[in-house]
This record gives C-alpha cells, structure tokens and sequence, in this order.
C-alpha cells in the first residue's frame, strides 16, 4: 500500500532538479497555428506517462570515452554501402528488367542517408545523386522513426521512399564500424550482372567498324606521371673492342610517355669530347633493326588509296586500311623491362643497369611489388701488374734530380720543388724559420778542437750552410766554411739509380754528431727561436718533449733524499737556486747519463731564473740624444715654455700623460718603447715629472752625453751570418727549489 503523499511521509523528488519550465503545446506547421502538445515532454523537459518522444540525434554506444556531441564524435566519417536495385523496363523487346548499382553513404553524425549512382558511359539513363542528403524516414508503420546505423548491414534490404535497395558489399572501414558497436556484419553476397550490358557489350565485341579510325588518348598517363623519372645507373662495358673502355652511363626513364635517354658520366681528363646526351630522348626498340626505315613506314595507319579532288575536299578524300597488313611491329622498352642486373640493348650496345636512385626503387616497390634492389657489382677487372721502370744509374752530370728529368720524358723539365713548402717556411716577419745550431768539430786535430762553426738549417728548402766566425790571430781564415746547399746523408753510393737521401730538420738537436761531407760536426747549443721551435714540435722532436724529459728524472725517485742533501750543500746562501754548471753536473750524476743534451736543455730551460734586461739611464739618454743630432732637434725651449703653460699652479710638474702628449704635439724623433722608458725613469711616486729637469736633460746641446760605441761588425756578413754569438749556457742560474718540488715532492719549510 503506498503512503500519501503527506507532509513527513513523502520523499522530495525535487531535490537537486533547476529546470521547472513547462513546455510550449501550441505550434506552427506549414503557417498554421495548431496543437503540437504530442511531441512536447512534460515540466522540466520530462517526458509524460506514456508518451515516446523520437530521438533527434544519432544513436552511438555509450563507452567510457568523453560525452562529447555526435558532430564531433563523427565529424568527417561516411558509412559506404554497395547496392543495386532491380528496374522494370516499360519496353522488353530486348530484356524484362535493369540493374542499377548505387553506392548508399550514411553520416553518423546526424544519420542523413544520400545515395548516388555511379555514372555508365553510353548507358541512356540519367544518373548521378538518386537521394539527396537527410534523414530518411522508415517504411509504414514505422513511419515515425528514421533510419540508423543498426538498419545497414550486408545482405539486407533497405527501402527507401518505396524502392528496394539491396546491399551486397561495403568498405573496409564501414565494416570495422560496424563491428566495434556489436554488429556482426555478413560477408559479401555477389551482384547480378545488368542483362542489356552484357547484351551490349557482346555486340560491340562482334561488330567492326568500317573504318577503324583508332584514338590514342594518352594524356591522363601524361597528368598522372609529368615530372616523373625513373634513373638508373648503368656500365657499357667495351673494352673487348679495340681502343674501347668502360663507359659510366645514367639512363632516364620518362613515365609520361614512356621515352627513355642516356647521359654519359665523363671523369676529368678522359680525352674524348664532352657530349651532353649519349642517346637523345626517344622510345627505345627492344631489338635494333638490321636496315633503316623510310619516312612514314613506321606508323599506326596505312593509307590505301587516294580519291576525289584533294584541293577541295581535304578531309575524307583517303581510304585506310583497316586490317593494317603492312604495319611494322616494333617492341619498345617499358618500365617492366628495367630492372636491376638487366642487360639492355641500345641500338647494338649491351648495358648493364647495375644501380638506381630511391624515387625508382620506391616506384617498383609500389607498383610491382618488387623489394630487393640490391646493387650489381661491377668492379673492372683487376689491371695487369705493371712493368717495373728501370732508370739509368746517375752519371754525376747535374743534379739527381735533373739527370732524372731527363730519363722520364722526351722533353727534359725541370725539377718542381714543394712550393707549398717554400711559402709556409720562408721568412715571415722577425721569423726567421732557420735552425741555428753551435757547433764544434768531433776530432783528434789540435789545431781544430777550439775552431767554432755555426750550422743553419734552412727549413724552407732543407738546405744546409756552415759558417765559421772570423777571430783575429787565430790562424784559421774563418768565413763560409760550406755554402747553402743540400747535404747527403753519409754511407750512399754516388752513382745509384734510386734519389738519394738528404738531411732532414728532425736529425738537427744538441748533443748530436752529424757528418756533413765527411767533417763530423758536434751541436753544442742552439738559438732561442731554435729552441723554442723545437719545444713548439715535440712530435718531431721528441728530446724537447718536457713532460718526457722530466719522466726520466722521476724514475730515480729512490735516490731522492741524496737529491736534496746534494742541493741543499750546493745553496750555501738558501737563495733556493744555483748557477747553470752546477746544476747540470748535479741532475747528469743523479740521472747516469740518461738525460740527453737537448733533454737537460728542456728541463733547464723550463727551471731558470729569469733576468733583468732592462738598460741603464745613461744608455737611454745616451740613445735619445743620438737620435736628437740625427734629425736636428733643438726645441727644447719651446716645449719648456708649453709646459709652463700648461702649469698654471706653477709647481714646476706635470703628469705623464701630459707630458706624453707634448712630446707627441712637438714631433719628438723618439719611439714609442724608448719614450715610455725615458718617462717611467723621470717620473715620482704620484706620476708626475719636473719637465724643466726632463728636458733639460734630454738637450744634447747643454747637457751631452758620451757618445755610444758604435757595434763591432764582423768582416763578412750574410744571411747565414749569426750575428751575436749565443751564451755557452741558456740561463745563469736556475730554481732548483721547484725542480725539486715536480720531480721527488719537496714541500716549502
């Protein structure tokens, strides 16, 4: 027994609802006013008890995807169906009835139905959209209800507006659609065939036409491949023939009208004259003809005979012949017929296709299903082993290299020497790329034990000069002592077939015995642009390696406390360094002799002390007044009387910078080193300088200087010339403090 509806014993079924609107029961229809309270649901937008309201969107499975609205959910989704439709003919003289085949599209998204016939050539029926786009309603007596996606399916029929629609087949997506919401679709169900097609088509077949006037359509094949090219890479091997090779070609392939033409590949100096096309672009005949076709002789249509007047009537006044008895069969080359490893005949020649690009490869993968393309080798045969040339010994006329020249050709040319070379070692600058070496001679002649050279390696050229400095009451003459040339390596014979093999800069390094010429010469030192181009190359000279030298120091670490004990006695003073002899006898007694000369040169190099070069006052004012007399300078009263000028507190001083600046303004015959030198010596602790002093004393009128000794220049002078003979050592004294800290890890006290 229900309860009333009483306050207390009733449930609020209100609760949470917002829409309380009523719906409108009063309507228009074609303009009339008339009650439409059938379709319209209750308060709130419910429907009333009994009352079935049609569905006004698409009817999809609810899954557990988002809620989104069907023009959404299949925006731009067609079910396609296939169906015919039997038609009865008003005339059966020849058939009692037509198939139309139609093609049914439903849209999901708002289950509008359109149906179109597909158009027939020839076919006399007016074809094309048979049902607009809409919803369809369904057949009496559910005319109230429209069609869905669940009233399609293969093998069932549909009616639409009283004609029978019979669907035998659909699209693969419309048959996964319907699969995925539960519909188990039925496969294909074969098609009748239209009687009065098949009735005309056997006619055509059996009739001929008086005149075969044939047409050749070929342009969709142009639309559809213009721009298209197939490219293969191919050989024509014709080395068997007299003065033949092999020829690189590349055939192209034009889709669009089946044509094909070849380029040749030329490499650089072949000696044969630069063609651009090796065949000019035609269709290719599969087998060349024995003989040449005249004009007209190859063609699709043969002319029998000719009638009426031509001047006045053109067009029909020729008679063809329809069976083409004396038409020429020729075979062309298709796109089938290419294909990797085939040989093709191009008029006589026979080319191989041995390779082609990815637009081919990509073209016979789609169309032929074709998926090994892989590359035919076609290496030449391996050339014969070449006969080894002999030449001539040399016969000691010339130079090697020119005595040479002449066995290798008809014509003698000279000699190319590495011009790469020449430019990137020639002097450059204050570069000098010359290797300056000291030297002695390695021998038991009294008289040349204290005879000193200066060896100079050119690396340039890889010449070799020595030169022996002139000392007064010596008793040796002195000067070139070898001129700039190349210098054999000793032990050679002189009349040999083969180059010989000369000096080279990596064999120059001190400490060192060379034989140049038979005189044994030992490098006692070098210059600093030697060394330094030396430790710059490591690579190639090994002994200027510094990591490496000191590695060789290190590995007598068990005698490293007898190491600093022998330092320590040597530094009676703890200035935690000692002079060049003494530290060299120290490390070559530590090492055993391991260490070479350029190695022990390396580390001191790398240790010594460095000295204070900087001359003396008198030597820059000396220096200054000289170059005052050479440009006859004397306005230093003038430039007294600016600077009071510019002293307007009249403290006698200026700053430097002002200073400079007058210096500058007046044209002072001074660089800009010397000038900074001179300032720096006049100036105080706050930068300024009393410039009636400076250039008081800069005047080489009223305050001279002794004059500067001219430089004492040897009596002959070159480019091999090494003026300013080096120090016998490369440093005075050297940090044994920090030698000691890299090698055994001495710490500061």
């Amino acid at each position: 027994m229900p309860l009333p509806l009483l306050p207390g014993n009733s449930f609020n079924r209100n609760v949470g609802k917002e829409k309380f609107h009523k719906s409108q029961h009063w309507g228009f229809c074609n303009n009339v006013m008339m009650l439409v309270s059938e379709e319209k649901p209750g308060i709130g937008g419910e429907p009333l008890l009994g009352q079935k309201i049609k569905p006004k969107c698409t009817i999809y499975p609810q899954g557990d995807g988002s809620d989104v609205p069907s023009w959404v959910a299949f925006d731009k989704q067609v079910l396609s169906f296939d169906a015919y439709l039997e038609e009865e003919v008003p005339d059966k003289s020849q058939t009692n009835y037509r198939i139309r085949y139609y093609k049914i599209y439903y849209y999901p998204e708002d289950d509008t139905i359109q149906v179109n016939e597909p158009e027939v050539k020839n076919s006399g029926l007016p074809q094309g959209t048979s049902i607009r786009r809409h919803r369809i309603t369904l057949p009496p007596p559910d005319e109230d209800q429209f069609y869905t996606v669940y009233h399609f399916n293969v093998g069932t029929e549909v009616v639409f507006y009283g004609r029978i629609f019979k669907i035998y087949d659909c699209d693969t997506f419309t048959r996964n659609f319907l699969s995925k919401l539960g519909v188990k679709v039925n496969p294909p169900v074969q098609c009748p065939e239209d009687p009065y097609i098949k009735i005309r088509r056997e006619i055509l077949e059996r009739v001929e036409p008086l005149r075969p006037y044939e047409s050749f359509d070929t342009r969709k094949q142009f639309l559809q491949y213009h721009g298209k090219v197939l490219r293969f890479f191919c050989l024509w091997d014709d080395s068997v023939s007299m003065l033949g090779d092999r020829r690189e070609l590349i055939l192209h392939y034009y889709l669009c009208d089946d044509t094909i033409e070849i380029k040749e590949l030329l490499p650089d100096n072949s000696g044969r004259d630069p063609m651009k096309m090796f065949l000019r672009r035609s269709k290719l005949p599969k087998y060349g003809h024995t003989r040449v076709y005249q004009p007209g002789q190859i063609t699709d249509r043969t002319v029998l005979n000719l009638y009426g007047d031509l001047k006045r009537n053109q067009e029909d006044g020729y008679l063809l012949d329809k069976y083409k008895l004396g038409k020429v069969d020729q075979e062309f080359y298709k796109d089938c017929d290419l294909s990797l490893g085939v040989t093709i005949n191009v008029w006589g020649r026979k080319v191989l296709l041995y390779d082609c690009d990815e637009f081919t490869k990509s073209y016979y993968k789609s169309k032929y299903g074709i998926e090994n393309f892989t590359s035919v080798s076609c290496k030449p045969p391996s050339p014969p082993p070449k006969i080894e040339r002999k030449f001539p010994p040399y016969n000691g006329f010339g130079s090697e290299e020119d005595s040479l020249r002449n066995c290798i050709g008809l014509k003698p040319t000279p000699h190319r020497k590495n011009f790469k070379q020449f430019m990137e070692k020639d002097r450059y600058g204050s570069e000098s790329n010359i290797l300056r070496f000291f030297a002695k001679l390695d021998t038991e002649k009294y008289t040349d034990l204290d005879r000193i050279f200066v060896i100079s390696y050119y690396l340039a050229d890889g010449t070799i000069s020595v030169f022996e400095p002139i000392e007064n009451n010596s008793g040796v003459t002195g000067g070139m002592f070898l001129k700039r040339s190349r210098v054999k390596k000793p032990g050679q014979p002189v009349f040999k077939s083969e180059l010989s093999e000369y000096f080279k800069a990596e064999e120059f390094y001190v400490g060192v015995t060379v034989n140049v010429n038979g005189y044994l010469f030992r490098l006692l030192n070098a210059d600093e642009y030697t060394l330094k181009y030396m430790e710059q190359n490591v690579d190639k000279y090994p002994f200027s390696d510094f990591e490496r030298s000191l590695q060789k120091v290190k590995q007598e670490e068990s005698r490293s406390r007898e190491l600093k004990q022998v330092f320590r006695a040597a530094d009676c003073k703890h200035t935690k360094m000692v002079d060049y002899n003494t530290f060299r006898d120290i490390v070559m007694t530590f090492t055993h002799g391991n260490l070479s000369e350029q190695e022990f040169i390396t580390i001191a190099r790398h240790y010594r002390v460095p000295e204070e070069t900087c001359p003396d006052g008198d030597f820059l004012l000396g220096l200054a007044q000289e170059k005052f007399k050479k440009n006859f300078f004397e306005n230093f009263d003038r430039i007294i009387y600016a600077c009071g000028y510019e002293d307007r507190e009249k403290k006698n001083v200026l700053p430097t910078k002002d200073i400079k600046r007058l210096c500058k303004s007046f044209r002072l015959p001074l660089t800009d080193d010397l000038l900074e030198s001179l300032l720096s010596r006049f100036e105080n602790s706050e930068k300024q300088i009393d410039y009636k002093s400076f250039f008081s004393t800069l005047d080489w009128r009223k305050n001279p200087m002794p004059e500067l000794r001219a430089q004492e220049y040897l009596k002959e002078r070159c480019e091999d010339v090494w003026l300013g003979m080096p120090s016998p050592i490369p440093a005075k004294n050297i940090d044994y403090f920090t030698f000691l800290k890299d090698t055994v890890g001495l710490e500061e006290e």
